[in-house]
């Protein structure tokens, strides 16, 4: 036990192969995790661009700066940008950001959110950030921080290494660390379902592991974010529907009776509110030593 838990090659196995990972049970529940928002992104812009997710944004940049991150002046690779919810106070605070997101409907609103920014920059990349080829673009070691938040692209370590090769400073990188939590899923599941459902492991875990194990500098922060959304009864169906799939349970006839019985047995409004959340982690690691060590001993 103890030869393993030191062992890179067993982390980097099993982070690749575990199929609860997020990204891996959307994938399982076939839906592809590049395009996952089509359909919401105005909704998505809103939550980003309100009170709440404008303090979230203020916070964690707070955190940053108190790591020794300076915004002003900085080139900046922000990678899953959606509608600009961090790139547009990067340039604000007069960064130089690259965004790169392959939604097309957050695409044009992050063009309109970064329109008028005079501080800074913004120029906007609408690709895939695994479809990326990061020499051809020029793109490594091209960054003084890469920003990554709780998008797809993070898969494996391998994944997480292409991340790095982009930065010259600091890497930020944010993911779940613990099942996501959505009110109305968890009051359903035990009337479609006698299985017991795992949580699964965190993605976190592995990344934090192996940032350990491979000997870099780092920072890190978990912390508990909840919302809440009022919905109406048809767009509850729907999101319980879908949070179905991510439990590898049918979204059948049989299963969509129950939801709707549910939903007019307790719910006398059309409206629902419903609370979603859990825990996140979030890494800033260090890499000026790092490179310089690569350098040294290459």
């Amino acid at each position: 036990m103890t030869n393993g838990f030191f062992d890179v090659n067993m982390w980097e196995k099993a982070w690749k192969e575990d199929m609860t990972t997020g990204v891996n049970k959307m994938k399982g529940a076939g839906i592809d995790p590049t395009h996952s928002f089509d359909d919401k992104a105005s909704k998505f812009n809103e939550q980003a661009f309100n009170e709440e997710g404008r303090l979230r944004t203020k916070r964690i940049m707070n955190w940053l700066e108190g790591q020794g991150v300076t915004f002003k002046d900085a080139s900046i690779l922000d990678i899953g940008a959606a509608s600009g919810g961090f790139s547009v106070p990067f340039a604000e605070r007069g960064a130089h950001v690259t965004s790169v997101e392959p939604c097309l409907p957050l695409v044009e609103l992050l063009k309109g959110n970064i329109a008028g920014i005079t501080n800074g920059n913004v120029e906007v990349v609408p690709e895939p950030f695994e479809d990326i080829d990061v020499l051809a673009k020029g793109w490594r070691n091209a960054f003084d921080i890469v920003f990554i938040s709780m998008c797809p692209a993070i898969v494996d370590w391998e994944s997480v290494e292409k991340v790095l090769s982009c930065a010259r400073q600091f890497c930020y990188i944010s993911l779940s660390a613990g099942p996501r939590e959505h009110s109305l899923v968890n009051e359903i599941l035990p009337l479609v379902t006698d299985q017991t459902l795992k949580t699964g492991h965190s993605e976190m875990a592995y990344l934090l592991h192996l940032l350990y194990l491979k000997g870099y500098s780092y920072g890190s922060l978990v912390t508990r974010e909840t919302k809440f959304t009022e919905v109406t009864k048809e767009t509850a169906l729907q999101e319980v529907m879908s949070g179905l799939h991510m439990y590898n349970l049918p979204a059948n006839e049989r299963n969509r009776e129950i939801v709707v019985d549910y939903l007019e047995r307790t719910y006398s409004s059309d409206k629902i509110v419903i609370q979603q959340g859990g825990r996140f982690g979030k890494v800033l690691i260090q890499l000026q030593n790092q490179n310089m060590y690569t350098r040294e001993n290459l």
